[in-house]
């Protein structure tokens, strides 16, 4: 088994997978509102001062770090990437 990071961790342009959403009731609402869910591909793309930019299903979103902390990860190699 991959070991898991926090999505915070994971560097810029590397795809991976969601594994867990390490929050509570109302932020784990909201991040499947925004399609971030469990077994979802994500890719990081920048990390500025206090939020990370990531994109998924082709839409971007900024998270805040500590919303990027708590958002379980695996890298992901060998898959076509689906980002632009």
């Amino acid at each position: 088994m991959k070991s898991q990071m926090p999505l915070a961790m994971s560097p810029p342009g590397q795809s991976c997978r969601i594994c867990e959403v390490c929050a509570g009731r109302g932020l784990k609402r909201r991040l499947v509102e925004l399609g971030l869910t469990p077994n979802s591909i994500i890719q990081p793309l920048e990390c500025r001062r206090g939020c990370l930019l990531v994109s998924i299903n082709g839409t971007r979103y900024a998270l805040g770090r500590g919303m990027a902390n708590k958002i379980m990860v695996q890298p992901v190699y060998g898959e076509v990437s689906q980002f632009g």
